[in-house]
């Protein structure tokens, strides 16, 4: 078992800031399967998942000094995989003569809003979610913290607040829909659905 396994998020970006490498690893072999998962399940190969992932990772370990987290630790790496996911999306419909017309415009003319190093509106976005959150009736809000910000399974989050899977699918299903009805109409739509797909 690595040395900084039992560690909290907390305790181990606290580490990371100061370059300590066990706690990178430990940080990586955390979330390498969940980011993996979320990468897999939108670029649907294995290698582009791969590669994604580990960019993010290279990036966080790149930017461990200036790391200022707002939110848990899986949130702003779920966050990272999410818009690497869409940077190489754009370029494979960039590749193909297929693209559909307005998917290539949309992803175009938004193409520095969804670079990895322009956060403004991944903040913002996040900061609009974090107030809907807040105030979601408190089962629901716990569900989808449980969910989104610690990524667990529905099976996981049915068995540690005794509920059936169902109810933890209504709640997050309610949770969805209330964020995305408060979103404001500013924030490109695509960008959301993106994020709840």
């Amino acid at each position: 078992m690595p040395i900084h396994s039992g560690l909290s998020d907390h305790q181990l970006v606290f580490l990371l800031k100061e370059g300590n490498q066990p706690a990178m690893t430990a940080i990586f072999e955390r979330y390498w399967e969940r980011l993996f998962a979320v990468a897999l399940n939108r670029l649907d190969s294995q290698e582009e998942a791969e590669e994604c992932v580990q960019d993010v990772f290279i990036n966080l370990w790149r930017l461990r000094e200036t790391l200022d987290l707002k939110y848990s630790l899986y949130t702003y790496l779920s966050a990272a995989v999410r818009y690497r996911v869409l940077d190489l999306l754009d370029a494979r419909y960039r590749q193909s003569q297929h693209a559909p017309d307005v998917l290539s415009y949309l992803l175009e003319n938004n193409s520095t809003v969804l670079s990895p190093e322009s956060s403004l509106l991944e903040k913002e976005l996040l900061d609009h979610i974090e107030a809907i959150v807040e105030r979601l009736p408190e089962k629901c809000r716990i569900v989808y913290r449980l969910s989104r910000e610690e990524g667990k399974s529905h099976k996981e989050i049915s068995a540690e607040l005794n509920i059936s899977q169902k109810t933890v699918e209504a709640h997050l299903t309610r949770a969805i829909k209330d964020i995305k009805g408060n979103l404001p109409a500013y924030i490109p739509g695509f960008v959301i659905w993106f994020f709840f797909l």
